[in-house]
């Protein structure tokens, strides 16, 4: 999952759990907002672990012999 789509979901929850009021039988969509913000907020922070753990990394010297 990527920052746009992180940033998507976290919208999309929170326009289900503040804005909707409609009531469907079986189903809170208000807990399906939640939900939704949660993922987006786990999914936005494991891509910027990963973004900056790939920027972290020393490039190898292509002068020098591998061991």
């Amino acid at each position: 999952m990527g920052i746009g789509t992180s940033i998507f979901l976290i919208a999309l929850g929170a326009i289900l759990k503040f804005a909707v009021t409609a009531e469907v039988s079986g189903l809170e969509i208000s807990t399906i907002g939640v939900i939704l913000m949660v993922a987006g907020v786990l999914g936005l922070l494991v891509s910027l672990y990963f973004m900056s753990v790939a920027t972290r990394r020393d490039p190898v010297p292509r002068d020098r012999e591998p061991y």
